[in-house]
């Protein structure tokens, strides 16, 4: 069996390759040739916390495995990271187990990925500078995705967390240091957003974190952080003003308190959550219909994404004879 540390992962699957990997999967996942479940919630309240258990088959790639990811906020008070995550991987032909590797950068990785996806698809070519709200290592990777895809010249970074912010040109600049001398820390984000071509949310919020007056025209946005029900990130206005695409509508409806409240509340209707990244990937929805129209992109993850990119990442490791060997 394999072991990967998250540097493996990170060199074995470059961000580049990670996002053409999201178009692979998201595609598959909307036309039904994959099998995900959705994940499994074991809240922790006396933590405040929340383990999530995913698995997932995508037999396009023989991909089987399953990942387990832990987000427990007040992990910060102690000094240790919000996310925590384990991925395995199985033979897709035997059920014989082939790897465990470090989840939370994939975690990470494949969530950027994915956001970087659905700004290729959506986000207009001319875009040049990106807001990310949320200083996190999600936010990390929002921001390192958006620029493999576009030609990202300024980063504006806004977070509640003085300490997360001022250091997250730092901490960028372990993935690529070209980018992370473009960040700017901010702390008027009406200012920012002005500015912005793109927008990324990656926050545990269950409020909205901006106005959504501040947001101009032809802006493309990214939600990535607000995962369960009672998150919200986004505005209704948004929702209402914006082209809306999800990863996979019956998870993001299910999951996400962005959606799911108002639904429930009855400001928006079921309707206007109804196309997929994969639809824009097999032709069967448009993209952006003009450089005026705000699209918005929400994702609450899909263990595919999880599967696919470590696949690749055990598939190149054999390849180059990295990892750690051992028996179970």
């Amino acid at each position: 069996m394999l072991a990967l540390t998250g540097k493996d992962v990170q060199e074995l699957v470059p961000m580049s390759r990670a996002v053409e990997l999201m178009k692979v999967v998201f595609k598959d996942l909307t036309e039904g040739k994959t099998t995900s479940p959705l994940r499994t919630q074991v809240p922790v309240p006396e933590a405040d916390g929340i383990s999530l258990f995913m698995p997932a088959y995508v037999p396009s790639i023989e991909g089987l495995g399953m990942k387990v990811v832990s987000v427990f906020p007040r992990n910060l008070e102690q000094g240790k990271p919000t996310i925590n995550a384990i991925a395995a991987v199985l033979d897709a032909n035997t059920g014989e187990p082939k790897a465990l590797m470090d989840g939370t950068f994939l975690t990470a990785l494949r969530t950027g990925a994915g956001a970087g996806a659905a700004a290729d698809l959506l986000a207009r070519q001319d875009s040049r500078v990106i807001t990310c709200i949320g200083a996190g290592a999600q936010g990390l990777t929002q921001v390192w995705a958006v620029a493999a895809v576009r030609d990202i010249q300024r980063v504006y970074i806004f977070d509640l967390n003085e300490e997360m912010k001022n250091s997250f040109a730092d901490r960028l600049a372990k993935y690529d240091p070209e980018l992370a001398g473009k960040v700017q820390p901010v702390s008027d984000l009406k200012a920012a957003l002005a500015e912005s071509d793109v927008v990324s949310t990656a926050t545990t919020s269950k409020t909205p974190v901006y106005d959504h007056n501040d947001i101009r025209p032809g802006t493309h946005i990214n939600a990535v952080g607000a995962f369960q029900p009672t998150m919200q990130e986004i505005p209704v206005e948004t929702l209402l003003n914006s082209y809306v695409v999800v990863d996979s509508v019956e998870a993001a409806i299910e999951e996400a308190g962005d959606l799911q409240i108002p639904l429930n509340n009855g400001e928006i209707t079921r309707d206007q959550i109804s196309v997929e990244v994969g639809h824009l990937l097999n032709g069967s929805a448009s993209g952006r219909s003009s450089d005026d129209q705000i699209t918005f992109f929400k994702s609450v993850g899909n263990a595919v994404q999880d599967i696919i990119v470590a696949r690749e990442a055990v598939e190149k490791a054999a390849e180059r004879g990295m990892g750690q060997e051992f028996s179970l």
